[in-house]
């Protein structure tokens, strides 16, 4: 029977959990966490995006429940960490030895391609709108914005977070140090 899940010819034919474990095989560091207090339709495409960027390890702060639809089953591949506040969220990456990078464009951010992005970072990203809480902003350890030139004043919180993730491959990853793999 033809294989039709959305994933490379290499997985083809394979198991969920071998697929998982080739994949936890070749993880590059990056996590990322996302901040769901409004069950954010945007979730299931920074999934999606995380997947094919490598991201092993996805925490989402808040509420459980999320659209994924829009992740395409890409979420089966990954590891997704619920917890219940963010508290929670940073005494767990402050254990781990991550520095806290919330993605958003207010006041006190610094500009996107003047920061050297930690190797061991945890990328957030808030919500649509409203974007990061104020007690993440207060407690990250850097606000991180994206420039942009046209008129509006933000960019969809599903395009800033593939921006800032392939931003930390391109410093990290894609310097030479490895290659991606064909798609």
């Amino acid at each position: 029977m033809e294989d039709k899940r959305n994933v490379i010819d290499k997985f083809k034919g394979r198991s969920e959990s071998e697929i998982i474990k080739d994949l936890d095989s070749e993880d590059h560091g990056l996590v990322i966490a996302l901040e769901n207090t409004e069950r954010d339709f945007n979730m299931g495409t920074i999934v999606r995006s995380a997947n094919a960027f490598g991201v092993r390890q996805i925490y989402v702060i808040g509420r459980r429940q999320w659209n994924k639809r829009g992740a395409m089953m890409t979420d089966k591949y990954l590891h997704i960490t619920y917890l219940a506040t963010t508290e929670e969220f940073v005494e767990k990456m402050r254990d781990e030895g991550r520095e806290i990078i919330a993605i958003d464009n207010i006041p006190g951010s610094v500009n996107m391609s003047e920061t050297n992005l930690p190797k061991r970072a945890v990328l957030v990203f808030g919500q649509e709108g409203p974007g990061i809480s104020e007690e993440m902003a207060q407690m990250a350890d850097k606000i991180v914005a994206i420039e942009q030139f046209g008129s509006t004043r933000s960019i969809n919180v599903g395009a800033a977070a593939t921006v800032a993730m392939y931003c930390w491959l391109q410093q990290h990853v894609l310097s030479g140090n490895s290659s991606p793999r064909p798609s």
